[in-house]
């Protein structure tokens, strides 16, 4: 880049602090230069913890000087506040999803490209060493043709719903809030998906408050999100394979992420990361030898937090003219997918997701 470039940040809630922290640490190409939140005294703190300013969103949206919004509320702000920045002209990266509707989500892509304006969301993590140790492994031919995959994963919404009020709101079931971390990294690695199918269950409308030091310690909570799918995902390629998450298991998320081809296996570790061990499974030359899993050499540095990783690459694509990694086309052939399964969790058959995407281009 020829100058750093300057970010506005919307929201200051407790993911806020790990962006601006590892762009301050991690990016120095990036400026932060101020943050606004709903509640203007919790932007207040945040500011005077990272020694930005705190000003409101109409500020922000008019100082001439900031490139960038990057866009850290709930999803059901999403649309107002990025159409706002784009008609603003400011570039956009928001966390995931990118809406909370596909009709929004290609409503703001297009909105974007009229402008002239770069869009970007992603859970950046898929950026990280982990997921683009796979990509490579993928790319160099180590587990030959892709033939499946299988995707397992878990949490706990006693403690989640507890913690975080806005995964009670609309739009922020297992699907849009958890899912999109697998099916952004299965995209990234495989390309986009063909169709989908899925059971969709919500099976507890509402759960008591776990958490002692809430003011709302032991109240009963609406929540009406799903929480638990279970999906057969065809690729555009050909290639099939099940993703299943529940959220109603135990506290300690668990990850199962293989992909499988005709000359091995590539297990991946949880994409809610941005490190972890990649082990590779390959037939030994000699068949009486035991199968032994090989551990990968990370391909880049970022096995550690590293929000603002998406942000950076999107800097670096307007700087640079070229396409950012976490452009919105993958964004809203993601949240697709998302929806697919769960129009698919209504009628019991197969929906097909008309919308495509180019694999990003791998961060080595």
């Amino acid at each position: 880049m020829d100058k750093r470039f300057r970010i506005g940040i919307v929201g200051a809630g407790a993911i806020s602090g790990r962006y601006i922290g590892t762009i301050q640490k991690k990016f120095p190409r990036m400026e932060v230069v101020s943050v606004c939140a709903a509640h203007p005294e919790s932007a207040g703190r945040k500011a005077e913890e990272y020694g930005i300013k705190a000003c409101s969103f109409q500020e922000m949206l008019a100082d001439p000087t900031i490139d960038m919004i990057l866009n850290l509320t709930p999803v059901g702000a999403h649309y107002g506040i990025i159409k706002e920045a784009l008609l603003a002209g400011k570039h956009v990266y928001s966390e995931k999803t990118l809406t909370d509707d596909p009709k929004t989500a290609r409503e703001l892509m297009m909105l974007a490209k009229e402008k002239g304006l770069y869009l970007g969301c992603a859970p950046d993590t898929f950026l990280g060493a982990a997921v683009q140790t796979a990509r490579k492994a993928i790319d160099d031919g180590a587990i030959g043709e892709i033939t499946s995959f299988g995707i397992a994963a878990n949490r706990s919404n006693d403690l989640l719903l507890s913690l975080f009020a806005f995964l009670r709101e609309p739009g922020a079931g297992v699907c849009y809030d958890y899912a999109v971390y697998y099916i952004t990294a299965l995209v990234s690695l495989l390309g986009p998906v063909d169709r989908a199918a899925a059971m969709v269950r919500a099976p507890y409308p509402t759960h008591v408050n776990i958490l002692p030091q809430s003011p709302d310690f032991g109240k009963v909570m609406d929540t009406p999100n799903e929480s638990e799918v279970s999906a057969i995902l065809r690729m555009k390629s050909g290639v099939a394979g099940t993703f299943m998450v529940n959220s109603d298991s135990v506290r300690a998320d668990q990850a199962f992420f293989a992909i499988y081809g005709t000359k091995g296996i590539l297990y991946l570790t949880d994409p809610n990361q941005f490190g972890g061990d990649v082990m590779l499974l390959r037939e030994p030359e000699d068949l009486r030898e035991p199968l032994q899993p090989e551990k990968l050499e990370p391909v880049n540095p970022y096995s550690e937090e590293s929000r603002g990783l998406g942000a950076a690459d999107l800097a670096d694509a307007v700087q640079m003219g070229r396409k950012a990694r976490t452009d919105a086309e993958m964004a809203v052939h993601v949240l697709d997918v998302l929806h697919a399964m769960l129009e698919s969790g209504k009628t019991g058959a197969f929906v097909a997701v008309e919308s495509g995407c180019e694999r990003p281009e791998p961060l080595v």
